[in-house]
């Protein structure tokens, strides 16, 4: 492949990851609303992310996860380049592995697979436990995890049908 066959697969994985975050954050601010689901705590991932970058990753209890200035700000910074970052792994090992045009439908179960990442890497380094069963909300966050992480799938799949 050349450099403009990359280039295009570099493209079609920026906006998928773009579009696949938006739905989600689009689809659980209304679900939260509604208290369906549980809210994205936007300013958490923020703190985690500067956690990650001096190098703390495991946590006994969120409560030890120092607030930081301007934590919203860097939450959104690093949940939208979280989203682009796995599009762009599916965007090239679809390409790479299978080969011919990327699949939405393999998009949207690769979507809805990430939640595997909440429910056995985030939530326990921040100290909720395995699948986040120790959240004060229960079942409801491994539950709204799979929910947030399907609608991201759904905007892969409608950002890669898009391109």
């Amino acid at each position: 492949m050349g450099n403009a066959g990359r280039m295009n697969l570099f493209l079609t994985g920026v906006i998928a990851g773009v579009l696949g975050t938006l739905m989600m954050d689009s689809v659980n601010n209304l679900f939260a609303r509604a208290e369906i689901l549980s809210k994205i705590d936007i300013g958490m991932i923020g703190r985690m992310s500067s956690g990650w970058i001096h190098g703390n990753f495991h946590y006994r209890h969120p409560s030890e996860i120092k607030q930081i200035k301007n934590e919203k700000l860097y939450g959104y910074i690093a949940h939208y380049v979280i989203g682009v970052g796995f599009a762009l792994i599916y965007v090239f090992s679809f390409d790479y592995l299978i080969g011919g045009p990327i699949s939405p439908i393999w998009a949207l179960a690769y979507g809805i697979a990430t939640t595997a990442g909440s429910l056995f890497l985030i939530y326990p380094f921040m100290g909720l436990g395995m699948l986040g069963l120790r959240s004060p909300e229960g079942i409801k966050s491994p539950l709204s995890s799979l929910v947030n992480h399907t609608f991201y799938g759904v905007g892969l799949a409608i950002g890669i049908a898009l391109i």
